[in-house]
């Protein structure tokens, strides 16, 4: 009988995918040489999928889908400040129940809600998600810390004060983790989920919060199409050039974090049978598409990075459009992470669970259908919208706020047809051509599969009204 593999899945926040450079290509070269060895020696090792993207470009709401296995409508976490339901079923819940160890370390941003407040409180043990066996964490980091000091709390709701970068304390606790487990020698298989909250801005500060000495550091770099492009389209706006150095130390303190982590594992034997995810919850535009960093259907908000590495994600995979060993072409969701997650375990997979397991894409589970040639994401706060990705053309949809429906939380009755890019001829969404008349018959085909996507998951019926009547 094979051993089920620990499960180490590691999350920043906010994080462009072309930081990391093996992501490199020709529209998007990266910012700065050298500036992920770790990152890109754990792709070398595994498998890294080129095009992956959030299912909801906003933070509480995507770590929620990521913890149910459900997009954000399906358990009403459809913005920041709202709690996971307590009975809600996760995949820390099914894992334990599979004989597993569950911990968790870092920002968990699920807990509070307009009744209850836990930004600075720690977070009840029935509002876990099913994290029981450790627990060092805060519901909104950014609130009970800074860049070089702050505060989480244990399992037993006790304040641990930290000092020093961040990156580096939360890494900590992780080691600290690690280094329990393996003295305790339980038997059982761990599942971590490491919640990192850089390079996320710090918001009572206005700036991005990167190891002292980044501003120097970095000063240098290159300047993606989007950014200059987009701040030339929007009337100069985008604060890029204010905080990209910072950005980029702390995409530089994460991949140090994770070279760290890889040799703890390495240390303590534990290499072999670990699975190590390594992804984020959404992009970052620099306030070049609206007034904040995301919640928009943009490239620089919806495409990020994903790596994997351990069972099941080592060497070449099955589908087509490899670029060589070891990397997946097809267009993947962060919603098929909880599957891919149990699928790992062996445990199976609920059946409303939205996504399907990557492992279907990398030889190591047999795939009955074809894998989705789109994928699709639910937008929030900024507006109540819907985007489709495909792989050439990007369709989103947005409700005038008047057409908002309280019955079905973050849903709309009807949507105004607001963005189509063509991404073959304009990867930096530089021209919208949602009101181009030849285009009509694409528009109406991209509409009939976002409302197929919105019936599969529940949502009402709407109707779309072309951006061209």
């Amino acid at each position: 009988m094979s051993i089920p593999p620990n499960i180490l899945f590691v999350l920043s926040d906010q994080q462009r995918f072309d930081t990391i450079n093996c992501y490199r290509e020709p529209n998007f070269p990266g910012f700065v040489d050298g500036l992920t060895p770790n990152l890109d020696a754990m792709a070398a090792r595994g498998v890294r999928f080129r095009h992956t993207f959030t299912m909801q470009p906003v933070c509480g709401p995507a770590r929620s889908c990521l913890q149910s296995g459900l997009y954000a409508t399906q358990t009403g976490c459809v913005v920041n400040n709202r709690s996971l339901p307590i009975d809600q079923p996760t995949i820390a819940k099914l894992l334990g129940a599979a004989g597993y160890e569950t911990a968790y370390v870092g920002k968990w941003h699920l807990a509070s809600d307009g009744q209850d407040n836990f930004r600075t409180r720690p977070v009840p043990a029935e509002r876990r998600g099913g994290y029981r066996d450790y627990w060092m964490a805060a519901d909104v980091l950014e609130f009970t810390s800074h860049g070089y000091e702050g505060y989480y709390f244990d399992k037993d709701n006790r304040r641990v004060d930290w000092e020093g970068y961040r990156v580096e304390a939360t890494t900590h606790f992780v080691l600290e983790y690690l280094r329990q487990y393996h003295t305790r020698r339980s038997g059982k298989p761990f599942f971590m989920f490491a919640s990192f909250i850089e390079p996320h801005q710090q918001n009572d500060l206005n700036r991005y919060v990167g190891p002292i000495g980044s501003k120097q550091r970095f000063a240098q770099h290159r300047v993606p199409g989007d950014l200059i492009g987009a701040t030339k389209i929007n009337g100069g706006k985008g604060d890029w050039p204010r905080h990209l150095p910072d950005y980029l130390g702390c995409c530089d303190a994460l991949d140090r974090a994770m070279g760290t982590i890889f040799h703890e594992l390495d240390m303590l034997g534990l290499s072999d049978n670990t699975l190590v995810i390594y992804t984020t919850d959404h992009g970052c535009h620099f306030c070049t598409r609206n007034g904040e960093y995301k919640r928009s259907p943009h490239e620089a908000s919806l495409r990020i990075p994903l790596i994997i590495q351990g069972p099941g994600f080592t060497g070449p995979h099955r589908g087509a459009g490899s670029q060589g060993p070891g990397v997946v072409d097809e267009l993947v969701s962060l919603i098929d992470l909880p599957a891919t997650v149990l699928h790992a375990a062996g445990v199976v997979v609920p059946g409303n669970f939205a996504g399907r397991p990557l492992q279907q894409l990398t030889g190591a589970a047999r795939c009955d259908h074809p894998w989705p040639d789109d994928v699709y994401a639910q937008i929030s706060e900024s507006q109540t919208g819907r985007a489709l990705r495909t792989a050439r053309w990007k369709y989103g949809i947005a409700a005038p706020e008047k057409d908002w429906i309280d019955a079905a939380p973050g849903c709309a009755a009807r949507y105004t047809e607001a963005v189509l890019y063509d991404l073959e001829n304009d990867p930096y969404e530089l021209n919208n051509l949602v009101g181009e008349p030849s285009l009509a018959t694409v528009r109406a085909e991209l509409a009939s599969r976002i409302k197929e996507r919105m019936r599969r998951i529940g949502e009402p019926a709407c109707e779309i009204v072309p951006a061209l009547t």
